[in-house]
């Protein structure tokens, strides 16, 4: 019984990889020589991304629309690392051609010819008045919402997965995405990071548009990652939290005053073992202040005052660990409570169905 149920699990069938280690201390020389395209790589996470892999010796198009800006640090961190192959492209994420050009250009850049690794970083947190109070409804007429928030995060993010899927599997000398790989005998990958929120685990009062937008990037990722092993594509996901970046507004700031903030190291760190393992697959965490916890015999995680030997420092957390194996138990349960259907109807119900099916468009024209 075992043996039969392990044949059907569905973490098997994707090949996701173990639950994250969130102790394991990435090693940085495994993206050397690899080609990465990061959107939204002007500042904030997309510059600390650049500038970590860079010193890597990766080979970066850093992708922004901000032109003076996203060309001065690529200027900046080449001198700083010593690596002249970092290229910038100005890209309008919300523009399908835009996009269309940038991986066009990250293939003529890139020394074999192909991509490993797409981090779909771009995104906004602002936008022109609050979605949950309307404005002037009742002139002759009315003004829309301002949509901004869904075009940048939302839509340019689905538009680059869209071509990162088509890219990464072409990407030449690489194999399908395998979480019992070797990286010292991997030398290419197949590589999509997405980046949404915290926001896209829970609700943020007062941001429905930036929660709807990364709500939708969360279901994208629980979508493409038992889906991409198609392609041999590994899709992973990041969720910060509030964060020291230009995102968070004044009235962010002063609400989270007397709190918790986290840093843009602690995501660089996190999305750096995402990039330089290519063992992980299908995962996500989400990434906060560096707090100082531990945990009980039930697994149950508390906040540690002063001392404590057995206490560690964490900002980096697993999340949907356990999405599949619970699937698992409930697809078994219901598939044996319909193959009990299958039997109890025999083949009398399966014509009866197959009927109904083939004449169901005849019927609906005379109804």
């Amino acid at each position: 019984m075992a043996k039969e149920a392990a044949k059907h699990r569905l973490v098997d069938a994707i090949r996701q990889s173990p639950p994250f280690d969130v102790t394991h201390v990435p090693d940085d020389s495994w993206v050397k020589d690899k080609v990465i395209v990061i959107t939204g790589a002007a500042s904030g996470f997309g510059a600390g991304f650049l500038t970590r892999w860079a010193a890597a010796g990766a080979v970066i198009v850093a992708a922004d629309i901000n032109v003076v800006k996203g060309d001065q640090l690529v200027r900046d961190v080449k001198r700083d690392t010593g690596n002249s192959r970092l290229y910038f492209v100005h890209c309008d994420v919300t523009e399908w051609q835009s996009q269309v050009n940038l991986f066009r250009q990250a293939v003529k850049f890139s020394p074999h010819g192909g991509i490993d690794t797409v981090v779909a970083n771009a995104g906004i947190a602002q936008s022109k008045g609050l979605f949950e109070y309307p404005q002037a409804l009742d002139v002759t007429s009315p003004p829309p919402p301002d949509l901004s928030i869904l075009n940048v995060n939302l839509t340019g993010v689905t538009y680059t997965a869209h071509l990162a899927l088509w890219y990464l599997q072409r990407n030449p000398g690489s194999s399908a995405a395998n979480p019992k790989c070797v990286p010292s005998e991997t030398h290419r990958d197949r590589h999509l990071l997405l980046m949404a929120s915290v926001a896209g685990l829970m609700a943020m009062p007062g941001g429905a548009l930036y929660n709807a937008s990364k709500h939708a990037v969360v279901g994208l990722y629980r979508s493409l990652r038992s889906s991409s092993f198609v392609h041999g594509v590994r899709v992973n996901l990041i969720c910060p939290y509030f964060i020291d970046t230009s995102l968070v507004s004044v009235t962010g700031r002063a609400i989270l005053a007397g709190g918790t903030i986290g840093k843009v190291e602690d995501v660089v760190e996190a999305a750096t073992r995402f990039a330089a393992n290519p063992r992980v697959v299908g995962r996500a965490v989400s990434v906060g202040p560096k707090l100082k916890v531990k945990q009980n015999a039930e697994g149950e995680w508390s906040l540690v005052e002063g001392e404590d030997n057995d206490a560690e420092q964490r900002a980096i957390w697993e999340v949907y660990m356990h999405d599949f194996e619970d699937a698992d138990i409930f697809q078994r349960r219901l598939i044996a409570i319909f193959n009990r259907v299958v039997e109890i109807r025999g083949w009398t119900g399966w014509v009866q169905d197959l009927f109904a099916a083939v004449t169901y468009r005849l019927r609906s024209y005379w109804t």
